[in-house]
């Protein structure tokens, strides 16, 4: 499962499920209150991604009980996925993560600067 949390894809479908669907492109606010959201909204959301790499990733999460699944049986066949109590915390885990990289982002570029030039 570790391996998994760094994929690109993952991240930004606890970041959309966990902070109510807004835009999860880089540098995007991430703390809306957390909903439950269709397969559709999900594929919409996420520019890039495919169908195959969507569906993939959902059953990972899945799998892994950081999600859950829930089918309503209409016409055509209504799918939610939503964050379990388990991948919320994960989540709130990764607004931590995002906002320390915001607070810290001049420091890192400011040493890059200083390395590349003791480097060069």
């Amino acid at each position: 499962m570790l391996d998994r949390l760094s994929d690109k894809w993952v991240t930004l479908i606890l970041a959309a499920l966990g902070s109510g669907g807004g835009s999860h492109q880089p540098g995007a606010d991430c703390s809306g209150e957390p909903r439950s959201m269709r397969y559709s909204q999900l594929l919409r959301l996420l520019v890039g991604v495919s169908q195959k790499m969507l569906t993939q990733t959902l059953r990972s999460l899945e799998r892994d009980g950081l999600i859950t699944r829930t089918a309503t049986p209409t016409v055509p066949v209504t799918v939610a996925y939503e964050l379990t109590d388990l991948g919320l915390s994960l989540h709130e885990m990764m607004r931590g993560l995002k906002t320390w990289a915001e607070e810290h982002m001049d420091d890192v570029l400011a040493n890059r600067e200083t390395h590349d030039t003791r480097v060069a």
